[in-house]
């Protein structure tokens, strides 16, 4: 067996646009040294400008395929993305209670688009209390934070109620910072450990939270500390967004193989 190669597992849904989801979970892990095997867990209908659909899928076939990769491959970290419906996240509960030694990093996504807004509530709240638990990392955006944590009202303390519901990192992304900067906040249970400042630069296709979470579960899957990995992801993340490609009609989309132009 090759062990100088780690495998993930994303779960996540696919994009046929390969902005976001499976596509550009693969193309993560490719750059960064990883196999990435994947369950799908919603079929959507996008473009690189937007989304005009997604289906979940069943409960069992979710279950089915991500058992069927992780009863093969030693898999060494797993990342999980947009699930599309409550049924799947107490499936896939299911299924991560079997696995309790490997390391799991989660985006929060439980909308998509906005047009999915009637859905997020009850996904929110499954989320927080059945997937977070098993959460490595947790990695949300301010408007993630703010919807999962329900009784806080200031990043801070949504950070600290997220934390406790058993996660033991979390990332918190895209906070506004100075001088057209945006900062990323690190916590544990003891409470802010590092700050991150990056220049903020124009908007690109979906799927930009989904590439940090999925660096992230790479690094770790590669034996990074939990402070390399996410020092280097954002890095990886960054200039994958700065060297955006505008391949369709609609957002640019990030260059997940940036590094190959060099």
């Amino acid at each position: 067996m090759d062990t100088r190669q780690p495998i993930i597992l994303t779960i996540t849904h696919h994009d046929p646009s390969g902005s976001a989801g499976i596509t550009a979970d693969t193309e993560t892990a490719v750059s960064l040294g990883c196999h990435c095997t994947s369950a799908v867990s919603a079929i959507s209908v996008c473009d690189t400008g937007e989304l005009q659909g997604v289906a979940p899928v069943e409960d069992t076939l979710l279950v089915e395929q991500a058992r069927a990769v992780l009863e093969d491959l030693p898999v060494a970290a797993i990342k999980i993305g947009y699930l599309g419906s409550v049924e799947n996240v107490r499936a896939l509960h299911s299924v991560l209670a079997d696995y309790p030694h490997i390391p799991i990093v989660i985006d929060p996504d439980a909308t998509l688009s906005d047009k999915e807004s009637m859905l997020a509530p009850p996904l929110w709240e499954a989320m927080t209390s059945l997937l977070l638990p098993f959460a490595t990392m947790v990695c949300p955006n301010r408007r993630e934070a703010r919807a999962m944590a329900v009784e806080a009202d200031v990043l801070d303390a949504q950070a600290q109620e997220l934390l406790e519901s058993g996660c033991r990192y979390l990332l918190l992304t895209g906070v506004p910072a100075a001088d057209q900067q945006l900062e990323n906040r690190l916590y544990d249970e003891r409470g802010l450990m590092r700050q991150f400042l990056w220049r903020r630069l124009p908007p690109a296709a979906y799927g930009t939270c989904g590439t940090l979470a999925t660096a992230i579960a790479c690094h770790i899957a590669h034996g990074l500390t939990v402070i390399e990995a996410v020092s280097r992801s954002q890095q990886f993340t960054w200039s994958a967004i700065a060297d955006s490609r505008r391949l369709g009609m609609g957002r640019p989309v990030p260059n997940r193989l940036f590094w190959t132009k060099r």
